[in-house]
């Protein structure tokens, strides 16, 4: 039984909800985000309280349920609030610097790389290796920082590479002679 679905979610203030059969579009200060309701799961929103409503009998409908429930507060809270990821460079020589819908990393390499910001996502950096990275949609933030720490990983043995900056990293002991 899904317990995350019974939880009654509260719709913050200033944010506005369109129910179009399935299609749910929710209006924020942060921007507009849509997501598509699967057909066995129904909203019911009394009093600035949304729940969710499915078949209790039908396990999928129950997984559906609490999936559907995950997803519409993680907009409700991106729309009102909005979600952050922040990032650290550790490396000799390495930087960021984020210029307009680019962000440009060195990394290392013997050139450059430029990483095209997606919409909807705005990234700062306000040291040289430091990056935060801002949107209204969580799957998105998520996305785009997995992407930039996919260039350049954190290896285990000197630990450098673009890391979360909560993120740890087991080291290992170098060859001894």
């Amino acid at each position: 039984m899904s317990r995350i679905a019974k939880a009654p979610v509260t719709i913050p203030a200033g944010v506005d909800i369109k129910l179009d059969g399935n299609d749910m579009t929710v209006k924020g200060v942060k921007g507009q985000l849509s997501y598509s309701l699967n057909p066995a799961v129904s909203v019911d929103i009394a009093d600035n309280v949304m729940q969710m409503q499915w078949n209790k009998d039908d396990k999928n409908a129950t997984a559906q349920a609490g999936t559907a429930r995950a997803i519409i507060y993680n907009m409700l809270v991106g729309v009102s609030v909005g979600f952050e990821k922040k990032m650290t460079l550790i490396g000799v020589g390495y930087r960021a610097q984020a210029k307009d819908n680019v962000l440009s990393l060195t990394l290392g390499f013997s050139h450059p790389v430029e990483f095209q910001v997606p919409a909807g996502i705005s990234i700062e950096t306000p040291t040289q290796t430091d990056i935060i990275i801002k949107g209204s949609d969580k799957q998105q933030v998520g996305q785009v920082a997995a992407k930039i720490r996919a260039y350049r990983p954190p290896e285990p043995y000197k630990g450098k590479g673009v890391r979360y900056t909560d993120e740890h990293v087991a080291r290992k002991e170098a060859k001894k002679k």
